[in-house]
């Protein structure tokens, strides 16, 4: 029997960052929310014993349970696709603060290329730099238009820079604390790098180098440089995260109600207007109907699309004769790089998720890629978050994976090698797309979504072209040794490589080229609204969270705007 609820203004489906920006705002123009998490709640108090490399780096207690809900893959059309059973290549997070609990805080805002990537890069290039086979687009919205949004995403969550990229777009205002430590590695790499004409800066980073009170009033403390940032939540509050910023903000207000423990399984549609959704107490197994004025998915990017697809909301992408919009522009990125072997040893195992110094002259169109097979590029870093033994294991090529030469190699140089490393752009291509797996469904009885893509051409001339480039620095550097990452072949789903996927419920100008306008306010159906990554209609050079963060303000307003009129907002 499910069992309706009473009505709210809005119900969000996730209450990670996205989720908890929604619901803050809203709750603070008075609007009623309800927010559903299908994981447990937890805050700061609960990471006081968390530095378990074992238990959260290696087997993932922080990350989603894959034997309720998992996604199948295929590298093309031709293959049966087959279920994830473990995490391996991405890490999916659950819980109250999802993803943005154990992130490495790294927070950049996309260049304003992404934004008008097709008009910019065939005004420089011409219409055929790429062939047709990949769907680039401009996203409906211009970075200007989106400063204001990243500049309040910046300001809520305090983040710590040195406002010296020269190649970002303009800003508003400063940075709302200093850089983090420029570490003698880092000095290292920034004497290299501005050496072979370079232009480094710190990393802009949510590990705040002091402490900071956002302009809501909440409370965020200076980083420690412990080292365990990524895969794990931070005990000091130093790591802004939703839990510690957003959510106390709209729980304050008295309007926000977070429910754990609710697995969304349904949009309910009723003509032309979503009426709420359906979810499931994965505790008790009752099911319930959250009836809501405006409903938004909040959830991660696969989840996202999958709710669409399987509430038959939209018109899914049809590889064949390139109709539909749903799950088209699948993005990921690649990890171009080299690694070095050094005769002096490092303070490595000291550090924070974003501390690292990068550059941009090889990201976006900041260099001539007239005579090459690519567009875009990768912002290079070297990054200082903390080695821990278990997962550090640095060899040089050749050695064997086991037995006392691995040892021996992996005590010698846990000290002595570093990596410089490039987070490669990626474009979207007409085989590289999201959809419902016609065999497989998960615990709740709903099919499973189900990935289909592989590197193309423009990923592996990207990836080797920035490799070398990586490389270069590391020679610079006084590397011995210099290991350049190999060429990409066929995209394995099996090692951990990023969690930055992109695409499936893409922004736009128009509805024949989007699943979303430039509110995320769905083009078919005005009070539901579609917000994170899933909108980038391709991946940058950068992590996504900076831009994932404005454009969830973007959305909050664009929520607020429509419950005071309703209508398109396009």
């Amino acid at each position: 029997m499910v069992k309706t609820l009473p009505k709210v203004d809005v119900v969000t489906v996730g209450v990670g960052w996205t989720g908890g920006i929604i619901a803050a705002e809203c709750a603070k123009a008075g609007l009623k929310v309800v927010g559903l998490e299908r994981g447990q709640k937890r805050g700061t108090s609960d990471y006081q014993q968390i530095h378990d490399e074992y238990r959260y780096a290696i087997r993932y207690d922080l990350m989603q349970d894959l034997s309720r809900e998992t996604i199948t893959f295929r590298n093309n059309r031709k293959m049966k696709a087959l279920p994830m059973r473990q995490l391996g290549s991405f890490l999916l997070g659950e819980g109250l603060g999802g993803s943005g609990t154990h992130w490495n805080g790294q927070t950049f805002r996309f260049l304003p290329y992404d934004f008008q990537i097709k008009t910019m890069t065939e005004k420089k290039y011409g219409k055929n730099k790429l062939s047709a086979d990949y769907l680039i687009q401009d996203w409906g919205l211009t970075y200007d238009e989106l400063e204001p949004y990243f500049d309040t995403f910046e300001k809520t969550t305090g983040i710590s820079g040195d406002g010296k990229n020269k190649h970002g777009g303009k800003r508003s205002n400063p940075y709302p604390t200093p850089a983090m430590k420029t570490t003698p590695l880092l000095k290292k790499f920034e004497k290299a790098s501005g050496k072979l004409g370079y232009s480094p800066y710190m990393m802009p980073s949510a590990n705040l180098s002091e402490p900071y009170k956002n302009p809501d009033g909440e409370q965020i403390n200076a980083c420690q440089y412990c080292g365990f940032c990524e895969r794990f939540g931070c005990e000091y509050g130093a790591k802004t995260s939703p839990e510690i910023t957003v959510v106390p903000t709209a729980t304050k207000t008295g309007n926000f109600e977070p429910r754990f423990h609710a697995n969304v399984v349904e949009v309910v549609k009723k003509g032309n207007k979503v009426t709420g959704v359906k979810y499931i107490d994965t505790i008790s197994g009752e099911e319930f109907i959250q009836p809501a004025d405006v409903v938004v998915l909040t959830s991660y990017v696969m989840n996202n699309a999958k709710l669409l697809m399987v509430s038959n909301i939209g018109e899914m992408y049809d590889p064949t004769t390139g109709k539909g919009t749903l799950g088209r522009n699948y993005c990921y990125q690649i990890l171009p790089g080299a690694s070095g072997f050094f005769d002096e040893q490092y303070n490595t195992f000291m550090g924070a998720g974003a501390l690292g110094m990068c550059f941009d002259d090889l990201n976006g169109d900041n260099f001539d890629h007239s005579d090459l097979k690519f567009i875009h590029g990768a912002n290079v870093a070297l990054t200082q978050t903390g080695t821990r033994p278990i997962g550090t294991n640095p060899i040089l090529p050749d050695t064997p994976t086991w037995g006392a030469e691995f040892k021996k190699q992996s005590i010698e140089n846990f000290t002595r090698s570093l990596g410089v490393g490039g987070q490669g752009a990626s474009m979207p291509h007409k085989e590289n797309y999201l959809s419902l797996d016609n065999v497989y469904k998960d615990s709740y009885g709903v099919p499973l979504l189900q990935m289909t893509y592989n590197f193309t051409d423009q990923d592996k001339a990207l990836h080797k072209h920035i490799s070398k480039k990586c490389g270069d620095i590391l020679k610079e550097m006084g590397a011995k040794t210099v290991v350049v990452n190999s060429d990409l072949d066929q995209y394995n789903i099996v090692p951990y490589q990023s969690t930055h996927n992109t695409g499936g419920t893409v922004m736009s100008l128009t509805p024949e080229e989007g699943v979303v306008n430039n509110y995320l306010q769905h083009w078919d159906v005005d009070n539901l609204f579609v917000v994170g990554a899933g909108n980038f209609s391709n991946n940058s050079g950068y992590n996504p969270t900076g831009t994932v963060g404005a454009l969830s303000y973007r959305c909050a307003e664009g929520i607020i705007k429509y419950s005071k009129k309703g209508g398109s907002l396009a």
